[in-house]
């Protein structure tokens, strides 16, 4: 089958072909529908993260945020059958920890990361093994499209948890999101669904454009300012209620942190790059002073889908307002490519994979 692989890191990346997968007894085979081109999957590419275990050893397949349909079936799973359409979380779970036992699957205690580990080859492949399935083999409802579902992978699941567990966001609070890339610009139209007042903070225009569509009440552009924490604290009369950043510099997350107002509560998402290697510093007596909350959000729970899914269902939220563009396989190095710049915007979705 058809697959993108990472030969070797900061290399050109290969769609050549690849031995299709077996089912695991626990696991399936889902055909890929559509899998989202994620800056996660660049970060892979450039050899991030492996100060938290998110590299693999090449050659390896690439891509974590799939939907699919199943097509093979291992013997010892009870609840998923072959024809179901899938969504599938890249934060794999094994469902008998006490994190999984306790609704914490997402941070499960032996997580897999599906396209960052060895023990989990990515999406950007005609097929996919999904391990643990009667966990992490989320059914979508009749009424939610696979075309729909292509766009809820890391980037849209993640913002939710965000914005509706971890920021608890809504009743009229002040949010602002620095930096609108795909997992900004989900965060931005999640929080606006969820009764936020949201702001969008970014250096493109089209990127404020799109955040004023998605429903910000208001857009700073941070290159036409000098302070854009203060310009949001004077839009705020003292500070945001909730901040997000979204991109994982040490810009964005400063100035996230600083667009605060007392008792606020930063979300961050971003993950750094190997400039940072996950440390950043931070106004900690700030913290202290204003009694800000500083919380981590990491994918979505495959047991609270359902609450997401529900808003898709009814209209609240609409990944398909995120998808800039839908390509084939063959595409996904170029798309990679220009993240190197911040050259795409929202959510490019391979649909194609033959």
């Amino acid at each position: 089958m058809n697959a993108v692989v990472l030969e070797e890191f900061k290399e050109p990346l290969d769609v050549r072909e690849v031995e299709r997968p077996e089912p695991e007894s626990d696991g399936v085979v889902a055909r890929v529908d559509g899998c989202g081109v994620c800056r996660s999957d660049w970060h892979c590419w450039q050899g991030d993260w492996d100060w938290f275990g998110y590299r693999p050893d090449p050659p390896h397949v690439l891509g974590h945020e799939p939907c699919g349909t199943v097509i093979e079936v291992g013997p010892d799973v009870e609840n998923v059958r072959e024809g179901d359409e899938i969504a599938i979380p890249f934060n794999f779970a094994c469902g008998n920890c006490s994190l999984c036992r306790n609704g914490h699957e997402n941070i499960c205690e032996n997580h897999i990361g599906l396209g960052f580990m060895n023990e989990a080859p990515g999406a950007f492949a005609e097929e996919v093994h999904i391990p643990n399935a009667d966990i992490n083999a989320v059914p979508l409802p009749d009424e939610i499209d696979t075309d729909t579902a292509a766009g809820i992978g890391c980037r849209f699941m993640t913002s939710y948890h965000a914005m509706a567990h971890q920021g608890d966001v809504g009743n009229g609070q002040d949010v602002v999101v620095h930096g609108l890339g795909g997992i900004g610009l989900s965060a931005l139209h999640i929080a606006d669904a969820l009764g936020a007042n949201v702001i969008g903070v970014d250096l493109m225009d089209e990127k404020l454009d799109k955040a004023e569509e998605l429903g910000a009440v208001a857009t700073v552009d941070a290159e036409a300012v000098d302070d854009p924490a203060k310009e949001v604290q004077d839009m705020t009369d003292g500070g945001a209620d909730v901040s997000v950043d979204a991109l994982g510099i040490e810009t964005t997350c400063r100035n996230a942190v600083d667009s605060l107002g007392k008792n606020g509560t930063h979300v961050q998402v971003g993950l750094t790059t190997s400039d940072e290697q996950g440390i950043i510093p931070l106004p900690t007596d700030e913290f202290v002073a204003k009694e800000i909350t500083f919380v981590g959000s990491l994918g979505l729970q495959p047991s609270r889908y359902p609450e997401m899914l529900d808003m898709i269902k009814t209209g609240k939220i609409d990944p398909t307002e995120l998808v800039s563009e839908t390509i084939d396989i063959h595409k996904i190095p170029d798309r990679l490519d220009a993240m190197t710049d911040f050259g795409t915007m929202g959510i490019p979705v391979c649909t194609e994979f033959a």
